[in-house]
């Protein structure tokens, strides 16, 4: 089968999506089929196996307009459409069976990120309500994309039933999970070497793992590590909310209780995961969390809010702590109980628990199949 991807991104940009392709595409060639991927970036295009056509970055019609002129003979070659983003320009193509990957509500995000609604707007609530007319037209665009889908994957039931919700026949809606990275593997280092490796000191830790956005409650987060005494917290990302977040840290005189580890490489990162006695993730919204699949595996507990797709990682009281969301003083409970007593060798001893589901063959042969068959029809 022949398969055209069209991507937002791509490798070495960071993120989920371009990561998952780049570790997918060469299995899909392994099991014969020929694949051609289309995205946006700047980077080289040579040096993987399959072709590679990059679409500069520049003024935002311009490129839309030449992706949209590419992807054209590439949809005629091809006999799928594999879309891994909403609001991609795949416009006018020649009618193939397309499939389309969902990782969350693009209307809601770029409603926020251009200051449409408030940051803090609830995903579950926005679903329901209405809006001025730019925001109402997004709502339209994805609703529209999703049911013109021929199949589409989402990585967890709560993403399954947003998409249903959107006018997508259930029929064609399926969870595949996200999976952990294939050559992912527990560290052989205990917790306390690998602290001293990284020069961090001894006492109570805790780890964030995010873009720094509204919505991921790193603020709220702060706010309550203000409330626990002598607990410290590394924050590993960047993002628009970062000078406010520091200043907030300021106003809370955190000092060194709360660090700014900026952007860390994944190698780097793999060690605070195992490092800390708890990776926490107090976000208003997750579609499905790596970051908590990642930390699990290094035998790390979590601490995350009851959003979005945490509840289908996270066993309450087995391998981590849900929390209500937003309630802080929940929040606090939650860090107070985490580091007392035997909790976090409790919580430690279980953090393999589920992590069966996610696992990387299991993705891909769920994955080649729905895409075989979407082929066929």
């Amino acid at each position: 089968m022949r398969l055209f991807v069209a991507s937002g991104i791509f490798h070495p940009e960071p993120g989920g999506p371009a990561t998952y392709l780049h570790r997918l595409l060469p299995e899909l060639q392994a099991r014969g089929h020929k694949v051609r991927l289309l995205t946006f970036g700047d980077a080289p295009a040579e040096g993987y196996p399959y072709p590679v056509t990059r679409i500069p970055r520049r003024f935002l019609p311009l490129r839309f307009a030449h992706y949209a002129r590419a992807a054209r003979p590439l949809a005629q070659w091809s006999d799928l459409i594999f879309a891994n983003s909403l609001g991609l320009p795949l416009i006018a193509l020649p009618r193939r069976p397309r499939v389309l990957k969902v990782v969350g509500d693009l209307a809601w995000e770029r409603a926020v990120n251009r200051g449409w609604v408030p940051p803090t707007e609830d995903i579950d609530a926005f679903q329901t309500r209405r809006y001025d007319r730019r925001v109402m037209l997004l709502k339209r665009q994805r609703s529209r994309e999703v049911r013109r889908a021929d199949a589409v994957i989402v990585p967890s039931e709560y993403l399954r039933k947003m998409v249903i919700g959107w006018g997508a026949p259930p029929e064609r809606v399926t969870v595949i999970y996200n999976a952990l990275s294939p050559d992912a593997a527990a560290s052989t280092r205990s917790q306390a070497e690998t602290r001293v490796a990284l020069r961090l000191p001894p006492g109570p830790l805790l780890l964030t793992v995010a873009r720094l956005t509204a919505w991921k409650g790193v603020d709220t987060l702060l706010r309550a590590l203000a409330r626990v005494p002598d607990v410290r917290l590394l924050i590993a990302g960047d993002g628009p909310e970062e000078a406010r977040l520091r200043a907030l840290a300021d106003t809370l005189d955190l000092g060194e209780r709360a660090q700014f580890l900026g952007r860390v490489d994944r190698a780097t990162l793999a060690g605070y995961f195992r490092a800390a006695d708890y990776t926490a993730l107090y976000s208003g919204y997750e579609g499905l969390p790596h970051v908590l699949l990642e930390s699990l595996l290094s035998g790390t507990p979590v601490i995350a809010s009851d959003k979005g797709g945490n509840p289908e990682v996270v066993r309450h009281d087995e391998n981590g702590l849900l929390v209500r969301y937003p309630d802080e003083d929940a929040l606090v409970a939650a860090l107070e109980r985490a580091f007392s007593g035997e909790t976090r060798a409790r919580l430690a001893a279980g953090s393999n628990a589920g992590l069966e589901r996610f696992r990387w063959a299991a993705m891909v042969e769920q994955t080649v199949a729905l895409l075989e068959k979407a082929g066929e029809r």
